[in-house]
C-alpha cells in the first residue's frame, strides 16, 4: 500500500489552520480601503493555503437551515428509491449511489488499490433553459448545461434552488475579489462566467451514523482530488471528514460558526500560473472516537463558460515564470475531469496534477 501523509502536525510547526477572510465589504458595498484590505486577505490565503474560511457572506441562516432539511429528506430514502434519478455519467445531473465514483482519476492518478469514494450525492446545475437567448447548441457546449432532476420530496426543489441562488451569488462575488487580489483588469475573471458551467452537488457520506467501526486505510469517504473550475463554495456539517495536504501532511478542516469553506480550482490555477494553487484534499469517513458521525456537504462549482479558453494570463507569464500551461477550452477541460470521476477514465490531460499528487506520495 501507498503511505500516506501524516495527519499530525509536528511539534516544531505553528498548528494548521484555514485563514479567516470577511468578504462584507463586497456584499454591503464597503469603502475602498475596506475593499482593498480584504482583497489583500485574500490573495495571502489563496498563496499560502488555496481553502478560505469566508464570512460576511450575507446568506441567511434560515435559508441555510431549510437547504440542511431538505438534504436529511431526500437521503433519508431508501437506496432504490433514490436510484429512479440516477442519470448518464457524461450529464453529471441526478443521483450518484455509493461507491461509483473515483475522482483520484480525475487527476489522472490510477488508484486501484484503493476502494472507490463512499458517499451518495445529488447534482443540480445551469441548464439550457436557464440561458433562453444564447444557441449553446451552436457553440457546441449544449451538454454541460443538462436540464436537472428533481425528486418527488416535497419542498425539496424550493429549499435548493434557495441555496443555490446564494451560493452563485457568493462565488460571483469572490470572482470580484480574485481580479482585486489578483491585480488584473476589471472584466478579466467575470468575462469568463457570463453563461457559467454550475453545479451544486450535495453530498451524504453513505455509513450507518452510530455504527462503531475500525476504520480501514483503504476506506475512503471522498477520494484525494483537486476542483476543477474557478471556485467552490462549500457548505458542511462541522463533523471531521475534510482534509487538506499541506506541505506533505493531512489536515483535518471544518467550518467555523457562520463561514463557507471556499477553495481554489484547476482554471484559477491555470490562470495564475500556479501563484494560487488548487489545494489537493479528500474527505474520510467521519468517524469520531470509532464511531460513525452523520456528515453532509454541499459544493457549489462555479466553472466558466464552456466554450471559453482558459490559459495563464499575461501578468503571471515573465522569463522567470514561463508558462505550465498550453491554453485549453474549459468545455475540454471539465469534460476530461468528468470522464475521470464518473466514467472512470484516467484524465490524461491532467498531467501537473498527476505530478502534484504522485510527488505529495497520496
Amino acid at each position: 500500500m501507498t503511505q500516506q501523509p501524516n495527519t499530525q502536525q509536528p511539534s516544531d510547526q505553528p498548528p494548521f489552520s484555514v485563514p479567516t477572510v470577511d468578504v462584507s465589504a463586497y456584499v454591503r458595498g464597503g469603502t475602498d480601503d475596506e475593499r482593498a484590505a480584504c482583497a489583500r486577505a485574500m490573495d495571502a490565503a489563496c498563496r499560502e493555503v488555496g481553502f478560505v474560511q469566508v464570512v460576511g457572506h450575507g446568506v441567511p441562516t434560515a435559508t441555510a437551515d431549510a437547504f440542511a432539511a431538505a438534504l436529511d429528506a431526500f437521503f433519508g430514502l431508501d437506496l432504490e428509491a433514490k436510484k429512479a434519478w440516477v442519470r448518464p455519467a457524461h450529464e453529471n445531473r441526478g443521483y450518484t449511489a455509493p461507491k461509483s465514483e473515483s475522482l483520484a482519476l480525475s487527476l489522472g492518478v490510477q488508484s486501484e488499490t484503493r476502494m472507490k469514494d463512499f458517499f451518495e450525492a445529488f447534482n443540480i446545475g445551469a441548464s439550457v433553459s436557464e440561458h433562453p437567448g444564447l444557441d449553446l447548441d451552436d457553440l457546441g457546449v449544449a451538454g454541460h448545461y443538462a436540464e436537472n432532476t428533481w425528486p418527488d420530496v416535497p419542498g425539496f426543489r424550493e429549499a435548493v434552488e434557495a441555496w443555490r441562488r446564494e451560493a452563485a451569488r457568493v462565488a460571483r462575488v469572490l470572482v470580484d475579489v480574485f481580479e482585486d487580489a489578483l491585480g488584473v483588469r476589471p472584466g478579466t475573471l467575470t468575462d469568463l462566467v457570463g453563461h457559467p458551467i454550475e453545479l451544486l452537488r450535495m453530498n451524504n457520506y453513505a455509513l450507518d451514523a452510530g455504527i462503531e467501526v475500525e476504520l480501514d486505510e483503504d476506506l475512503v469517504g471522498m477520494g484525494e482530488h483537486t476542483d476543477f473550475g474557478i471556485v467552490t463554495v462549500l457548505w458542511a456539517d462541522q463533523v471531521k471528514g475534510l482534509q487538506v495536504l499541506r506541505e506533505g501532511e493531512w489536515h483535518d478542516v471544518m467550518p467555523t460558526d457562520g463561514a463557507l469553506l471556499v477553495n481554489l480550482g484547476d482554471l484559477t490555477t491555470r490562470l495564475t500560473n500556479e501563484q494560487w494553487l488548487s489545494t489537493l484534499h479528500r474527505v474520510k469517513p467521519p468517524i469520531v472516537g470509532g464511531t460513525i458521525q452523520r456528515r453532509r456537504s454541499a459544493a457549489f462549482f462555479l466553472d466558466g463558460d464552456a466554450e471559453k479558453t482558459v490559459g495563464p494570463l499575461p501578468g503571471f507569464v515573465d522569463e522567470a515564470h514561463p508558462a505550465l500551461y498550453a491554453p485549453v477550452s474549459i468545455d475540454e477541460h471539465i469534460a476530461a475531469k468528468l470522464n475521470g470521476s464518473r466514467a472512470g477514465v484516467l484524465n490524461t490531460a491532467a498531467e501537473r496534477e498527476a505530478q502534484r499528487v504522485l510527488a505529495a506520495g497520496v
